[in-house]
């Protein structure tokens, strides 16, 4: 599993013209996922995520976590975050799991973010072609793979 999280001070995604997720202050997460990806890295993902210290304290240093900082989540699905241009020019997905995987992970990985931060994650709409808008607060953008835990 991979993801991109920003920090922002709002964003929203957007499907056929409606929005259908928005938050506040909080993190943008893109998530990703790859053929064999299961529980272990859902849970580990989503705990690292509530946990990350990317928001300032009353010193103005990123010591708080989006749990303490009272922030929002809003969580899209973004198979492209396993694209390969290793040859050629045109990314390749092969890595990226199947629609018929991702969209269960993505589902579960939304619940346990909900569950782990204590109130509703709003989303985008798997496999649709969503517009995203983001006001990035630092900017702080972080890229985390459950795999390569660094």
């Amino acid at each position: 599993m991979r993801v991109v999280v920003q920090r922002v001070k709002s964003a929203d995604v957007t499907v056929d013209g409606a929005v259908t997720g928005r938050i506040g202050p909080g993190l943008l997460v893109l998530a990703g996922f790859e053929e064999g990806d299961g529980a272990a890295d859902l849970d580990w993902m989503a705990g690292k995520l509530v946990r990350l210290r990317l928001f300032a304290d009353a010193a103005g240093v990123m010591n708080r976590s989006v749990v303490e900082a009272g922030g929002e989540i809003l969580a899209v699905s973004q198979f492209t975050l396993y694209a390969s241009v290793k040859k050629g020019n045109r990314p390749s997905w092969g890595r990226a799991a199947r629609g018929d995987v991702s969209g269960p992970l993505f589902a579960a990985f939304v619940d346990k973010l909900a569950a782990a931060l204590g109130k509703p994650v709003p989303t985008g709409v798997f496999g649709a072609d969503m517009q995203v808008a983001l006001v990035n607060d630092g900017p702080v953008t972080l890229s985390i793979d459950s795999r390569q835990p660094e």
